[in-house]
């Protein structure tokens, strides 16, 4: 179902992953492999600090209240997952990929996201400072309540993605690609590079006003009173 924008097209709503998980196990394998194998497990109040999980494979699986500093998670594959209440500062995400995942009240500073590719996730909730999301791929994501400081979308690419009840500051859209975004729910909107980089975007008027002075800037008029 289209959202209406504030021009003559629609926005294309964004679908929401449905995450159902069956009765998981607990885990008791002990630390993290690369390219391991993890299906229908409970990951509970888990150090992984420090780990190497390289290519491993997550599917039907819930992380609750892990420690994810430093944990190398590069081309790691996440699928029908929740990720709630994990925290970690420097975790290593590169090019790795979720789909229909629930990232829920997560605490993480550094992430690295770079070329990794997102579809039908929801991030709820929690802090997420200095997010790497260089060159990924953003499909039916969602941002909500929370709360992004100083993310880098450089050279991503954004299709169906919507910024709703969420604290963007300082975000980074350089030679963004946008289709069917809707940042007009977003509770702060704060671009400190790349306003010029919206189109497929819609903007309310409010947001509009206060983007007035870097919109301004970007085609070089100056306003004095």
């Amino acid at each position: 179902m289209a959202r209406k924008g504030s021009g003559a097209q629609d926005v294309q709503a964004v679908r929401r992953p449905e995450v159902r998980l069956p009765p998981l196990r607990a885990y008791d394998g002990g630390g993290l492999e690369s390219d391991g194998d993890y299906d229908g497990l409970d990951f509970t109040d888990l150090d992984f600090a420090g780990q190497e999980g390289r290519g491993a494979r997550f599917m039907d699986c819930g992380l609750y209240r892990c420690a994810l500093d430093e944990t190398r998670l590069g081309k790691a594959r996440f699928v029908d997952c929740v990720l709630d209440g994990v925290r970690g500062v420097g975790t290593d995400l590169a090019q790795a990929s979720f789909r229909d995942v629930e990232v829920l009240d997560a605490r993480l500073g550094g992430v690295q996201l770079h070329g990794s590719v997102l579809e039908r996730v929801l991030v709820r909730g929690g802090k997420i400072d200095y997010l790497n999301l260089r060159k990924a791929r953003l499909k039916d994501v969602v941002f909500e309540g929370c709360v992004l400081a100083e993310a880098d979308f450089g050279e991503a690419q954004l299709e169906r993605v919507e910024f709703r009840d969420c604290v963007l500051k300082r975000a980074d859209f350089s030679a963004v690609r946008m289709k069917d975004v809707d940042m007009r729910a977003a509770a702060e909107l704060d671009i400190a590079r790349g306003v010029d980089r919206l189109s497929g975007a819609v903007i309310s008027p409010a947001q509009l006003l206060d983007l007035a002075p870097a919109f301004a800037a970007q085609i070089g008029v100056r306003v004095e009173p």
